[in-house]
């Protein structure tokens, strides 16, 4: 199971962070190298330094084994030896240097001294602190907090952690976690004073380190309290993270089957499960005493509300109204009565084994070994097939002891690097797999699978740092990296075009007109119809070798031939152009166009290549889409709905669009379409960009700049070419309201577990970091501008973290 693997790496993290890795990150920076770091705009925490003595040898120990953690954030480490590069400003004439520097771009973020950086975590903690300060809130007293409640309620949940000092493992885990979550919650640290004792906390001084969620965002009105739960467990990354997943499970969970039946998301972690049984003609008072009695134990007990007049099978007499069942596949059942809420809550915490951190240390692996929480659709897909068995001999099982003569004896190798416990691997593997059955008959290609979390050696070697990766190896050939869809139907093309040479050497006219209009390799013709064809002369430096280099680049992607000489030179007399020169068709019946070639490295001509093979009225997918983007050309987007593409209607906004495109009035813009039958997401799109979907074919154009306004033609009027031209100069002229705005921000995946863990070092098993994933700052000052509106003066708080009231004495329930 996906998890199992997910979790036992993440113990594998939390109990070796100690170990050396073997491969330093640590760069050490010249002037130069510094200031172009600079430059690059990345983040980066650099040391200056000048004499080494015991103290700051030990420190540069452990800034080395952050330099592996930071990076996993984007953050580069570095150290400068001041005796051999001066630079100025930051290599002072002191012999032994304390200062570290945290940069953003050529900005100083903040400078520490290394006393405050003393270790790992001091380091990962201090630095994610001050890359995150617009993210987390620093509070002293119990006002700063609830002036931070106000602005939150309603619209998100608020985190509070307490560590006594800053740059502990603690405070690391905390920092980690508002790394991931932060733009779901509001994270909010404290070191103590007086706020201990406005969460109740009776004696501060027993407390090393603390967490409390605000349940604020289901607050309707500004006077009610955000409830608080207690994390009873250590501040580490593993119990934070399952005390966000029990804060987001529902408060109390109803069902119609026996106790012993029942699954929620607390019996997924290891959670007990409270039981209250129920009937009819008590349903709404039943309920109310379960929400009192689940806001009692939240975080230690899930409550499920059992039906017991729909249930056949649950059996029990009329004084039996409640049961228990601890964590574990096999435990039973226990059946009692209860006659009051305090009883139960007692005799839960009496149930409850007592948190022993060495004894749990053993245990968590069992423990965690079957955790299965669907936290994204991919998990889920994974974890709905689990029982579905793989056909594994399809592909070829390759260790460290057969890679290299399987991918080094065999026409055509294709491998799978994966690893077993994430979720995205072992969801491909089903599509590779199909690949495999498709491919049976295909004599000259194999399919092979290499599991990265067995074979570290292998993975190491090859540079595998994404999983899932394939990779095509060809005898002498350079290695291909697939970089399309994770989906069969991508995949089988990629390797199908691999397998032709790249470029297609022809030695004649016919032959190059034959392969122009698809006729050579026509069985490849539903792979591509895009052939891209390099004309160089006989004479030297023509470019051939850098055409030739760039086409193995492109292997696997496009179809490209080479014809050179006088055939060449003939052929560029017909098309009145210069050699160097490559001739782009798209079909039989096509116009082919010529590009001349003024590029010097492979990698710029493949670039102008990639460019050169658009299409210059292209139908949208969700598989180009990304090349597309990357003109950064403001998007002139037609959508089409059932039985429009090819109707009279449908046919003619296209002409009129071709129409203002070959009279040179579409050179700023990029005129597309897209068929929602056939692209659904363009319908969640069309919606998002005007707030409904409208009658189709529905004109949109979408600027992609800072702005990120949508403008859509007005519907009552003909789509012809006159009246799309003058919208569009109305449009320039800022005459136009735009009907939505594109949100700056990112999309994620829809749980950010998975990302963060995407990349680990395999070479080192006994210490690695989480990957968490990139997220645009200043996200939070946009979220608070905007709660900062909807505060009013005045407002006071008439309530303080009390649960909902159960029901009176004399109110008769159930329970």
């Amino acid at each position: 199971m996906a998890w199992a693997y997910f979790i036992l790496f993440i113990q594998c993290i939390l109990v070796n962070q100690s170990a050396a890795v073997e491969t330093s990150k640590l760069m050490e920076h010249s002037k130069a190298s510094f200031f172009e770091s600079l430059h690059s705009g990345k983040t980066s925490f650099v040391y200056f330094g000048n004499e080494v003595n015991p103290t700051i040898a030990l420190f540069l120990e452990h800034l080395e084994k952050s330099a592996d953690a930071l990076e996993d954030y984007g953050i580069s480490v570095a150290k400068v030896n001041c005796t051999k590069e001066r630079v100025p400003k930051y290599c002072s004439g002191e012999k032994v240097m304390k200062k570290v520097y945290l940069f953003r771009g050529s900005n100083v973020l903040k400078n520490f001294d290394t006393d405050t950086v003393f270790d790992v975590d001091a380091i990962v903690a201090h630095v994610l602190f001050a890359v995150l300060f617009n993210e987390v809130k620093y509070v002293q007293t119990p006002g700063e907090l609830q002036s931070i409640e106000r602005i939150a309620k309603g619209l998100a949940d608020v985190v509070l952690a307490y560590v006594q000092i800053l740059g502990l493992p603690e405070h690391r885990a905390v920092m980690e976690t508002t790394f991931v979550y932060g733009a779901k919650y509001q994270f909010v640290l404290t070191t103590g004073g007086s706020m201990l004792k406005h969460m109740g906390v009776e004696d501060p001084s027993t407390l090393q380190s603390g967490l409390w969620f605000l349940h604020c965002k289901d607050v309707k009105r500004r006077s009610d309290p955000c409830h608080y739960t207690p994390l009873k467990r250590p501040l580490t990354t593993l119990n934070i993270y399952t005390f966000l997943q029990l804060m987001e499970a529902p408060l109390v969970t109803e069902a119609h089957a026996h106790p012993s039946k029942v699954e929620t998301v607390h019996s997924h972690l290891r959670m007990p499960l409270l039981f209250l049984f129920t009937q009819a003609d008590t349903l709404a008072l039943d309920r109310n005493t379960a929400e009192s009695l689940a806001w009692r134990l939240r975080g230690e007990v899930g409550v499920v509300l059992i039906h017991r007049e729909a249930v056949a099978d649950v059996e029990t007499p009329k004084d039996i109204n409640a049961a228990y069942r601890a964590p574990g596949e096999v435990s039973p059942v226990k059946f009692f009565t209860m006659r009051n809420i305090e009883e139960v809550v007692s005799l839960v915490r009496e149930k409850s084994v007592p948190y022993d951190q060495e004894e749990d240390q053993e245990e968590e692996k069992e423990d965690w070994a079957v955790l299965d929480v669907l936290d994204d659709e991919v998990a889920e897909s994974v974890y709905r097939d689990r029982d579905q068995g793989l056909d594994l001999d399809l592909i070829l099982d390759l260790t460290s002891d057969t890679f290299i003569s399987a991918v080094t004896g065999f026409g055509h190798t294709v491998v799978l690097f994966f690893v077993k416990w994430d979720a995205v691997s072992m969801a491909f593997m089903q599509s590779f797999l199909e690949v495999a059955d498709k491919l049976e008959g295909v004599v000259d290609v194999q399919l092979a699978g290499l599991d990265c979390g067995e074979w570290t050696d292998i993975c190491s070697s090859e540079r595998i740092t994404v999983f899932p990766t394939v990779r095509m190896y060809h005898p002498g050939q350079p290695v291909q990296t697939y970089r399309g869809m994770l989906g069969s139907e991508g995949l089988s093309r990629f390797i199908m075009l691999a397998r032709i040479s790249a470029p297609v050497t022809l030695s004649s006219e016919d032959e190059a007109r034959s392969f122009l209009a698809g006729e050579l390799y026509h069985e490849h013709a539903n792979l591509s119809s895009v052939r891209v064809l390099g004309l160089f002369s006989s004479s030297p430096d023509t470019g051939k070798e850098v055409f030739e280099e760039a086409a193995k680049l492109l292997r696997g992607e496009a179809l490209l031939g080479l014809l050179e000489n006088t055939q060449a030179e003939k052929w560029a007399e017909d098309y009145s152009v210069k050699l160097p020169v490559m001739l782009v068709s798209r079909g039989p019946s096509s116009h082919i166009e010529p590009h001349s070639i003024f590029i010097s490295t492979a990698e710029q001509l493949v670039s102008a290549i990639q460019s050169a093979v658009l299409d210059s009225f292209p139908e949208l997918t969700v598989e180009n889409l990304p090349a597309y983007l990357a003109l950064r050309k403001p998007l002139l987007l037609l959508f089409l709905g059932a039985g429009e593409e090819r109707g009279d209607q449908s046919e003619g906004v296209r002409g009129e669009l071709r129409k203002l495109q070959s009279a040179g009035k579409m050179d700023s813009y990029l005129p597309c379409w897209m068929h929602l039958d056939r692209t659904p997401s363009g319908r969640v799109v069309l919606e998002s960009y005007l707030g409904s979907v409208p009658p189709l074919p529905a004109l949109v154009l979408c600027q992609l700049d800072s702005a990120g306004e949508v403008f859509h033609y007005p519907p009552e009027q003909p789509l012809l070419s006159e009246t799309i031209l003058q919208w569009l100069q109305r449009v320039d002229n800022k005459e136009e309201e735009p009907a939505g705005v594109i949100l700056d921000e990112e999309w994620g995946p829809p749980v950010p577990f998975h990302d963060f863990l995407s990349v680990m070092d395999q070479e080192a098993p006994g210490y690695a970091t989480q990957k968490m994933p990139k997220r645009k700052m200043g996200e939070r000052e946009k979220r608070e501008e905007v709660r900062g509106k909807e505060v009013h003066a005045g407002e006071r708080e008439t309530q303080k973290h009390k649960p909902p009231q159960s029901p009176a004495p004399h109110e008769h329930t159930e329970l």
